[in-house]
């Protein structure tokens, strides 16, 4: 049951985001309480000090007065632990007082209600999350940086190391953040390379801020272009026989793989992309649960020959 204290709060939470907020909605917003008992939360809230303004007319109702304070911050017990759940879900270190985000959820957890915070902190203490070997978490002060400069379309300077440790820098107009399969990157357009890019944010070793401002791409959806980017303009090209339809095959193959067409015979899909990571393409055909053949590509085509090998040999008595 919701004691008056919590519901006064919770009025207060009302009116300050919903400005002209009237009795009977009020009422409803606080759990389908009678009017007069939702201007009774008023009265409680004005006897407290805060100013809480009431227009009369057609279009008046409830608002909070200049020089308010913010509202508090309130959960319930659901939206309380759907919030950890949800970390402990996509961070493993939730728990651990020394890694940001737990310490974040620590400090969430202290000024939650005596018997809600141990509830939440039960479940973050006994819950024992796996954690997602393939996940790359970025630095969270590089990450800032670049979710700044999305926000307010400034160009960047990065610093940047690959997988062999090669490092360098490019200026990038900064498009988009985002996540994808446990990774995070960044969506941009490379003044150096004068092309479109997708850099992994967590190879990301600095990141400049540049004067002037830039304007994305119009009607940019960075979803769908990311994925686009990931299957073209790679060093090894690959094509791909597959035997199904293509509006059956496109359950089966991300665009991280390449593009669709119709087959030379009917039932048939040609999948034409690149990779850098001849290895790891070969893997995500063998995921197809129909028949296919590579017909170019060779580096595609010994990388699944060394995976058919290593198959062979483990049936090996």
């Amino acid at each position: 049951m919701t004691s008056p204290t919590a519901r006064a709060l919770m009025a207060y939470e009302a009116v300050h985001g919903s400005p002209g907020i009237t009795a009977d909605r009020l009422a409803e917003r606080l759990g389908g309480i009678t009017e007069r008992a939702a201007r009774r939360y008023i009265a409680i809230l004005r006897e407290a000090g805060l100013p809480i303004e009431s227009v009369r007319g057609p279009y008046g109702g409830y608002r909070v007065g200049r020089g308010a304070r913010p509202a508090p911050l309130i959960f319930t017990q659901a939206e309380a632990l759907g919030l950890v759940m949800a970390v402990l879900d996509g961070h493993h270190a939730a728990g651990d007082t020394g890694d940001p985000v737990g310490s974040a959820l620590g400090k969430i957890v202290r000024v939650l209600p005596e018997t809600l915070g141990a509830q939440v902190e039960a479940v973050r203490r006994t819950a024992a999350p796996a954690p997602d070997r393939r996940a790359a978490r970025p630095d969270p002060e590089i990450t800032s940086g670049l979710v700044r400069a999305c926000a307010q379309s400034l160009p960047v300077r990065v610093g940047y190391r690959t997988e062999s440790g090669r490092e360098w820098s490019a200026e990038v107009d900064p498009w988009a953040i985002v996540v994808r399969h446990g990774r995070w990157y960044l969506l941009c357009h490379s003044h150096t390379a004068g092309a479109r890019r997708a850099y992994r944010i967590d190879r990301v070793t600095a990141v400049e801020t540049r004067t002037g401002t830039f304007r994305p791409p119009p009607g940019l959806d960075p979803v769908a272009v990311l994925d686009e980017h990931l299957g073209e303009g790679w060093e090894f090209t690959a094509e791909i026989l597959i035997d199904g339809p293509p509006d059956r095959v496109r359950d089966w193959i991300g665009p991280a793989l390449g593009t669709l067409r119709p087959g030379p015979e009917p039932g048939t899909t040609v999948l034409s992309g690149t990779t850098s990571a001849p290895d790891w393409y070969a893997r995500q055909l063998c995921h197809l649960p129909v028949g296919y053949r590579i017909v170019d590509g060779p580096e595609v085509r010994a990388a699944a020959r060394r995976i058919a090998q290593r198959l062979l040999d483990a049936t090996t008595l």
